[in-house]
């Protein structure tokens, strides 16, 4: 199964991050920082989401046909000349439907860690959404899962590669205060990172991606 480390480290990855930095004017390796942030959060998120047998629902029949894995087959083609309004619009309304009305919070508790105008951390969200989405469908076809336990499985496994603590802090990042709202504490928790080195959403993530 693989996870976000592979899609990251991977030439896959290289071409996304590459895509990525053309498309917004941001250097390659502030790019790559906020991709690393915000993949986990968003891939986090979703499975947080699908606790509530509706949302699954919504997500599996979006990865059944919309985001089955195909934009993945031509990513340099994505990029050349621009990335078109179709995949930009696609990916605001991913990231409307998972981070709600915490998107605002999450871009600017990105653009502090990484040093990225929340203005860029918005678009590059907006593309790198409906590339995680693809990922994520077509791990969902290759491992056959059909329903909403399967996913939730899927994408604590996609966050893994990771033993079980760092997946379970994630998911306590995520919610922080254990009230059910999926990203309630994470511009404290980024932002709070950079007083206390190593601490904080970018200290796990830092780990989880070994830099």
């Amino acid at each position: 199964m693989s996870g976000l480390l592979d899609l990251l480290s991977g030439p896959m990855g290289k071409q996304l991050i590459s895509g990525v930095a053309g498309q917004t004017g941001q250097p390659e390796d502030k790019t790559a920082d906020v991709l690393s942030m915000a993949m986990p959060l968003l891939l986090g998120a979703m499975k947080k989401n699908t606790s509530d047998p509706k949302n699954a629902a919504g997500l599996m029949n979006a990865l059944s046909s919309k985001h089955n894995g195909s934009i993945l087959d031509n990513l340099g083609g994505l990029f050349q000349g621009g990335v078109n309004n179709d995949v930009i619009n696609d990916g605001a309304g991913i990231l409307g439907h998972v981070l709600g009305n915490k998107q605002a919070t999450v871009e600017n508790a990105i653009s502090q860690k990484s040093g990225v105008d929340a203005g860029s951390v918005a678009q590059i969200l907006k593309i790198a959404a409906p590339i995680v989405m693809g990922f994520l469908g077509r791990q969902k076809a290759q491992g056959n899962v059909s329903d909403a336990n399967g996913l939730s499985s899927l994408l604590g496994s996609m966050l893994g590669g990771q033993p079980q603590k760092n997946q379970s802090l994630i998911t306590s990042l995520l919610d922080a205060d254990g009230d059910g709202s999926v990203l309630d504490d994470v511009a404290g928790m980024v932002l709070g990172s950079k007083e206390k080195k190593g601490g904080g959403l970018g200290g796990m993530l830092s780990g989880l991606f070994g830099k």
